[in-house]
């Protein structure tokens, strides 16, 4: 790992949530405009990262896996 490097470890849930939230908004352009062009670099990257671990995208039956990882993140009522 490079100097200044950061990892960050998520459950295969957590990150198949985060990769569909961050294409949804930027699908409907729900994400506020960046104040610097850094942060849209590392939106961008943060996408790339996910889909590369990802195989869920994919997927045929992709809403349906996001589905089940929803309800498995969420408490229970």
């Amino acid at each position: 790992m490079a100097k200044g490097d950061v990892t960050i470890s998520f459950s295969s849930d957590e990150a198949l949530i985060l990769f569909d939230l961050l294409h949804r908004w930027e699908d409907k352009d729900r994400v506020s405009a960046p104040e610097h062009k850094a942060e849209q670099v590392a939106l961008w990257n943060l996408s790339a990262l996910l889909e590369s671990q990802l195989s869920e995208p994919f997927d045929p039956l992709y809403s349906e896996l996001v589905t089940k990882a929803r309800e498995r993140l969420s408490p229970a009522d």
